[in-house]
């Protein structure tokens, strides 16, 4: 059994790959409209954004942690960037962009200061930020809304314009993939994330910068997360209080969909990617199949209780086979 379960530690990319497929197969047997190149592309692009935030949240889990203010991030950084536009309908594009991801760093460092230098549990300090940032967001809003009418044609361009035929919010969700690649397989602060993730005790003992390394990670999902709220805003054209409430839970589950552990110290990008692809086809399948939106939270839940029993049974079986080895 030990091997087996090895095996499927192994292959678990390639069981997502062929569930992602058997799900597309029996969705389009139902509703032929769901491989057409127009669905496809308003997948990926509503996928976007839960992709962008999924990388920094994979950062998070990776050092043991978790972050549930990254929807309050959104809102905030969302509204302050609308109301930068509303007043000012010519400022150029990047800097509105850079200002809604310098909020959402700045919320990430508040948080990361907290976890790493105060000891504070990162259940309890993402979700005080999360209420403080919140109620900033209605105070700086005045508790109203800016509509699409207040934004300027080029912002909400940010999200509905076209490079080649292949919407933005996808081509910046590629460019951060493959920086996020390269920076967590190939430099040495992202050997250092995994290394602090899998014994945070052993990585003091050997001299790691545990405490900045947990800095950045929370000040990278932050800037992702204020990047993301100026995504959303631009997307629906609409700042609103209340933006993305409950989003952080979609970003969790799809990267624990794609086999990043919430204990730390394991996962993969071509995991994650999978994850995210299959909790976006599941949003968009099953109201092509007229799935109860009931019935849809019910099934998205229950795929993802699989998945996490999954990365138990291969956890538990990897440290036993470990174990044995040192025995033997």
């Amino acid at each position: 059994m030990p091997g087996k379960m090895l095996n499927m530690s192994r292959f678990r990319e390639a069981g997502l790959v062929f569930f992602i497929v058997i799900v597309c197969a029996a969705v389009q047997a139902r509703n032929r409209e769901f491989l057409t190149g127009l669905n496809i592309g308003n997948l990926l692009t509503n996928t976007a954004v839960l992709s962008i935030l999924s990388v920094g949240m994979m950062m998070v889990l990776l050092t043991g942690g978790i972050d549930l203010s990254i929807g309050a991030t959104m809102a905030f950084s969302g509204m302050v960037s609308a109301l930068t536009v509303r007043a000012n309908p010519e400022i150029a594009v990047p800097l509105v962009i850079l200002e809604g991801a310098l909020i959402g760093a700045a919320a990430g460092l508040v948080i990361g200061v907290l976890v790493s230098r105060f000891s504070i549990l990162p259940i309890i300090a993402s979700l005080g930020m999360m209420n403080v940032i919140r109620g900033l967001t209605y105070l700086v809003s005045g508790g109203a809304w800016v509509s699409a009418y207040q934004m300027s044609d080029k912002f909400k361009a940010l999200a509905t314009g076209r490079v080649f035929g292949v919407n933005n919010l996808i081509i910046i969700a590629v460019v951060i993939y493959l920086l996020f690649y390269c920076f967590i397989n190939y430099t040495r602060t992202g050997r250092r994330i995994y290394a602090v993730g899998s014994s945070p005790e052993a990585a003091e003992v050997i001299g790691l910068p545990k405490k900045r390394i947990v800095t950045l990670v929370y000040v990278l999902m932050g800037f992702l997360a204020g990047l993301g709220g100026v995504l959303w805003v631009a997307k629906f054209a609409s700042a609103q209080g209340d933006t993305a409430a409950g989003y952080e839970m979609n970003v969790i589950a799809s990267c624990v969909l794609g086999g990043v552990s919430v204990s730390g110290g394991r996962g993969k990008v071509s995991g994650l990617v999978l994850g995210v692809l299959l909790f976006g086809i599941l949003a968009n399948a099953l109201p092509l199949v007229n799935v109860s939106p009931f019935w849809q939270q019910g099934i998205q839940g229950l795929v993802i209780l699989l998945a996490i029993i999954t990365n138990v049974l291969i956890k538990r079986n990897n440290d036993r086979g470990v174990l044995r080895r040192r025995v033997l």
